[in-house]
């Protein structure tokens, strides 16, 4: 299933740090966007197997098991749709690091810069 042009994003939050996650969820919730959360990388691949509306993934580098830059190759190569925002606080990657045309974000974000990046990404037309 695809999302509607005129239909809200859905965003995909994922991070281990409950407290982490639930704030960029709040803020992107408040910002308009729906919003769905996971906990970790398995779980993020089970929510995107499940719905065909997420538009972006928003997604912490450093979790226990996969990491969310495995997460973002994987969810490119199934997903190519799925738009790409990768986070720590641990590590610095550069946006080319990230697979198709994705961005990143350190920890700790201003909530402006969050939502201006994936503001930013959603309003990009595809790459081709």
């Amino acid at each position: 299933m695809t999302q509607p042009e005129n239909a809200t994003p859905v965003v995909l939050v994922v991070d281990d740090e409950a407290l982490l996650r639930w704030h960029a969820a709040d803020l992107l919730s408040s910002a308009g966007y729906q919003v769905v959360e996971a906990d970790d990388a398995a779980s993020a691949l089970r929510i995107i197997e499940d719905r065909g509306d997420i538009r972006l993934l928003f997604t912490d580098v450093q979790m226990p098991g996969r990491t969310g830059l495995d997460l973002a190759r994987e969810v490119h190569e199934r997903w190519p749709n799925v738009l790409l925002l990768v986070t720590s606080g641990g590590v610095k990657l550069a946006d080319s690091e990230i697979p198709d045309h994705g961005r990143f974000v350190a920890k700790p974000y201003e909530e402006r810069d969050l939502l201006q990046h994936v503001d930013g990404l959603i309003a990009e037309p595809p790459v081709t």
